[in-house]
C-alpha cells in the first residue's frame, strides 16, 4: 500500500471519529471540534461555574474537556469529557439554569427572546403546531437543529403538503407565522426553503450533495421520509443567521406581524 493512500486512509478514520451521530436531537461534540455548539456548550458551563476560561471561544480544547468531565462528574455522568446526549440533555434540559429563568405556570404569547426564552421553551426534538396568520392553514413541525434560530423539519409529507401549498413551493420568502408549543403561542418568521440535507441519508453523518447547494458537510436531516431533503428555518426576537451571526430586519418585522396578530386573538 503507498504512501498516499495510507494518508487518505487515515483522513476518513479521523473524519468518522470527529463527527459520530447519537440522536435527531444533539451532536456529538468532542475536543478537536468548533462552532457555535461548542460556545453555546462553554457559555452554560461559564454559567455553572465549570468553564474558567475568560471567554467562550466556540473551540472544544483541553480546557473545556475539563470543565465537561468536571460538569459530568458533578452530575454522576460517564465521566469522557465529551457532550453526547446524556450531557446535552443535562446542560440544556430541565437542569439549565436558563431554563428555570424561563419558565412559568402561564402560556406566553407574543414575540419572545430567542436567546432568553424560546430556545429553551422550544428545544431540539420538540414537536410544534406552526399557522400562516395570512392563510390560517397549520401544519406540525420538529426543532431538529439550529442554534441561534430554530431549524425545523416537517413531520410528514402531508405537512410538507401544506406547507407548498402556503409558500407556493418551497421558498426563501419570509412569513410571519405563529409557532404553538406546550400552550405558548410565540410569534415567529419562517421560510419553506430545505437546505443542508439529504433525506435519504442518516442524521448528522458527513455526506455529499446537501440541499440548497451546501456540498459536503453534516447531514442536517433528521425526520425522514417528510418529503423534504434537510430542514427550514424559523426566526423569532433577537434572533440571528448561523453563517454570519446577524439579525435580519426582515424576519423581524415579520416577527412582529406575527405578535400583533397574536394579539388580536
Amino acid at each position: 500500500m503507498s504512501k498516499k493512500i495510507k494518508q487518505w486512509m487515515a483522513g476518513l478514520l479521523v473524519a468518522s471519529v470527529l463527527i459520530v451521530p447519537q440522536s435527531a436531537s444533539a451532536l456529538l461534540l468532542k475536543q478537536g471540534m468548533s462552532g457555535t455548539e461548542v460556545k453555546k456548550v462553554q457559555t452554560e458551563l461559564k454559567n455553572l461555574g465549570y468553564f474558567n476560561y475568560p471567554t467562550a471561544t466556540g473551540y472544544y480544547g483541553s480546557i473545556t474537556t475539563d470543565a465537561v468531565k468536571a460538569y459530568q462528574k458533578a452530575k454522576g455522568l460517564t465521566v469522557d469529557g465529551i457532550v453526547g446526549n446524556n450531557t446535552y440533555s443535562a446542560l440544556f434540559g430541565n437542569t439549565s439554569t436558563a431554563l428555570k429563568t424561563a419558565s412559568t405556570d402561564a402560556p406566553l404569547k407574543g414575540a419572545l427572546d430567542w436567546f432568553k426564552k424560546v430556545q429553551y421553551i422550544f428545544p431540539r426534538g420538540k414537536n410544534a403546531k406552526v399557522t400562516d396568520i395570512k392563510t390560517g392553514k397549520s401544519f406540525m413541525i420538529k426543532r431538529t437543529f439550529g442554534t441561534n434560530h430554530a431549524d425545523v423539519e416537517t413531520l410528514t409529507k402531508e405537512d410538507t403538503k401544506i406547507m407548498k401549498e402556503i409558500w407556493g413551493g418551497f421558498s426563501w420568502e419570509r412569513r410571519a407565522v405563529v409557532v404553538e408549543v406546550d400552550g405558548n403561542l410565540i410569534a415567529g418568521s419562517m421560510t419553506a426553503m430545505p437546505h443542508a440535507g439529504v433525506d435519504s441519508k442518516p442524521a448528522v453523518q458527513v455526506v455529499d450533495g446537501r440541499s440548497g447547494g451546501y456540498g459536503r458537510g453534516q447531514n442536517l436531516d433528521a425526520v425522514k421520509n417528510n418529503g423534504i431533503d434537510g430542514h427550514v428555518d424559523i426566526h423569532f426576537l433577537n434572533s440571528r443567521t448561523h453563517g454570519t451571526n446577524t439579525m435580519q430586519k426582515i424576519h423581524q418585522d415579520k416577527v412582529k406581524e406575527a405578535a400583533a396578530y397574536i394579539a388580536k386573538q
